[in-house]
């Protein structure tokens, strides 16, 4: 199969703006500072949600669980739903914005036991660390006992004691934690794991790096081992840079360390996961693209790239425009859009449509999102387009949605205008609102050059628009 039939991977638009990836019901991948794992053929993304709202270190802010998504072409994703419930007043103590958070889930598939394995971290208990099983990849997990961690045993329970953390599977079936360890100001340290992968053994090798890093990703080529991880340390921070060691065993020693970027293609490092594909073996890195460390993080993107090895065996530097095709995977046929936020008191979006048929708009979708706290309603019009000037249009309909009903990552927003459409006829929606505080969002992308549905944007109101040139915002609709 040629590379131009491949699935591929494209983390940035032709201009370097992220994209925003979304899942089959058109809403934006929400599962952050997880990994992408492939079992049976199958891609799955693990990931914290932000979704619901939570923001870290926000008191009043809820914990909202962690997701998975599944795929057969890293393109085309299917929302599998939340690995348990995090709903409850349990989990809500544990990890709602009152505390620290819990972060990074990691799964791995125990052979002997035929279980899904989840870590994540936490810091609420001793170890940092809580651990599930399930018969399934997509859960439901259920929760086993806490895991032993050599690593700061005597010190307070739920402290800022073990923090980021990699899982990793050898080739005889053992298995390994990498972690970061706060207690000495954020080196890196592997602990062997039990015959279950429910907790640590007690063999250890700690300082792996002398302080100031973490996230490490733990992985195998050939005979030899490597160890990436976020130089320096920085939580929600975009750009900072990716080192790795290697070593011939992963409890060391451990060899010095080399960068292979300055600023992780924007992001963070996040996991190297390992895939056999087929007669292929790819080592797939990413990295969190955060939302310039804001707290709620339901619009950071991602980051996804096979490292490259020169032939001694050294990770190459990355290439952060390069598109990437995947082994045995169909190419498939996808939109680009980037999400955005900055509708609120003064400035307004506009987008043109024209009807398919004669009929009723019952149905018309469009992406939107909030950020910083909306204190107004989203304002939706819909005018008939008479004169291509704006002040003359008729209004047809105006719907007022709730700062509540708008969710924090981009998603699909469902309107019912209920309103007569005539074939051929153009006709415009305008979001706009009178916030003051915070914004509300959308999803723009490439419009066909000879297309006349063109969006636009106002900064003063919308007593005038600019248009923007070849683009449009995320929608739909449907005339019967």
């Amino acid at each position: 199969m040629t590379s131009s039939l491949r699935a591929q991977i494209k983390n940035f638009t032709d201009n370097g703006k992220q994209i925003t990836r979304f899942d089959q019901l058109g809403n934006a991948v929400d599962a952050h500072d997880g990994e992408i794992a492939f079992f049976n053929g199958t891609y799955y993304l693990y990931g914290t949600s932000y979704d619901c709202g939570f923001e870290w270190n926000n008191k009043t802010a809820p914990f909202c669980g962690f997701k998975s998504y599944s795929s057969k072409d890293m393109v085309n994703w299917k929302d599998e739903g939340f690995l348990f419930d995090a709903q409850n007043p349990l989990w809500q103590s544990r990890c709602d914005g009152k505390t620290y958070g819990c972060f990074r889930p990691h799964v791995v598939y125990n052979k002997r036991s035929s279980t899904y394995v989840l870590w994540i971290n936490v810091y609420d208990n001793l170890s940092g660390y809580r651990v599930f099983v399930s018969k399934a990849p997509t859960g439901p997990f259920l929760e086993a006992p806490e895991p032993k961690i050599a690593v700061n045993a005597d010190m307070p329970i739920a402290g800022l004691n073990n923090g980021d953390h990699d899982l990793f599977i050898d080739d005889d079936g053992t298995g390994y934690l990498a972690f970061t360890d706060w207690r000495t100001q954020g080196t890196i340290v592997i602990e062997q794991l039990t015959d279950d992968y429910l907790s640590g053994n007690g063999k250890v090798v700690r300082s792996i790096t002398a302080g100031k890093t973490e996230a490490p990703a733990l992985f195998k080529r050939k005979d030899t081992y490597y160890m990436t991880y976020s130089d320096p340390n920085c939580g929600y921070c975009s750009a900072t840079g990716t080192s790795y060691k290697t070593a011939k065993s992963p409890l060391g020693p451990w060899s010095e360390g080399k960068k292979i970027s300055d600023n992780s293609c924007g992001g963070q490092p996040s996991f190297v996961s390992t895939m056999k594909i087929g007669s292929d073996t790819i080592y797939l890195y990413g990295s969190d693209l955060w939302n310039n460390a804001a707290k709620n993080e339901a619009q950071a993107n991602f980051y996804w790239a096979p490292l490259q090895f020169a032939s001694d065996g050294s990770i190459l530097p990355l290439e952060c425009m390069k598109i990437y095709a995947l082994p045995r995977a169909r190419r498939a046929k996808l939109e680009e859009f980037t999400a955005g936020c900055d509708i609120s008191k003064g400035k307004q979006r506009l987008q043109l449509f024209t009807a398919t048929k004669n009929g009723k708009l019952i149905d018309f979708e469009i992406t939107t999102l909030k950020s910083g706290y909306p204190d107004k309603e989203l304002i939706i019009d819909f005018y008939e387009v008479e004169s291509g000037k704006a002040d003359v249009d008729r209004r047809l309909a105006r719907l007022m949605v709730s700062a509540n009903a708008v969710s924090w990552s981009a998603r699909v927003l469902k309107l019912r205008p209920k309103i007569d459409l005539i074939k051929g006829k153009q006709y415009r929606v305008v979001l706009s609102s009178k916030s003051s505080t915070g914004c509300y969002g959308f999803a723009v992308g490439k419009q066909a050059e000879n297309s006349f549905d063109l969006t636009a944007i106002s900064e003063d109101d919308g007593q005038s628009f600019s248009v923007q040139k070849n683009q449009k915002l995320k929608h739909s609709y449907l005339i019967r």
